[in-house]
């Protein structure tokens, strides 16, 4: 039953999704709606991670499988992405590359922040004398 309101859960931000790609005229995926409203959802706490956790593991253990139908449409079209075999393989790595620098940069940025901030709360604790937690500390 605990897997069942599990995955309830997650289809009813699916449905939202759906609904808001449906009222919406912006060009985004309904998917892309769902995870946003599931995130903002864990974000402030409304769901927490351990009311969805098991299902969602289960989910991503079995999302090999979702990629089967997609596989067997690309061998039914086989004879017409042939011809563009190579560009397409150029291009797919030439854009993993991409993502993979442009990620490793904002991680980057985003720990020269974290670092920077935690610096001036050290700091201002020292000059007011004041005692500053962080979290996982």
């Amino acid at each position: 039953m605990k897997y069942l309101k599990q995955f309830t859960v997650i289809l009813f931000f699916a449905f939202i999704g759906e609904a808001l790609h449906f009222l919406l005229p912006l060009q985004i995926p309904a998917s892309i709606y769902g995870l946003i409203v599931l995130f903002l959802f864990l974000y402030n706490k409304i769901i927490l991670p351990e009311d969805i956790k098991e299902t969602a593991l289960f989910l991503i253990e079995i999302m090999p499988l979702f990629f089967i139908p997609s596989a067997a449409g690309l061998m039914r079209i086989w004879n017409l992405i042939a011809a563009i075999c190579v560009p397409l393989t150029m291009i797919v790595v030439i854009t993993t590359f991409a993502v993979i620098a442009v990620t490793g940069k904002a991680v980057q940025v985003v720990i020269n922040f974290a670092k920077e901030k935690k610096d001036l709360q050290q700091t201002d604790a020292c000059l007011f004398n004041t005692n500053v937690k962080f979290y996982g500390r």
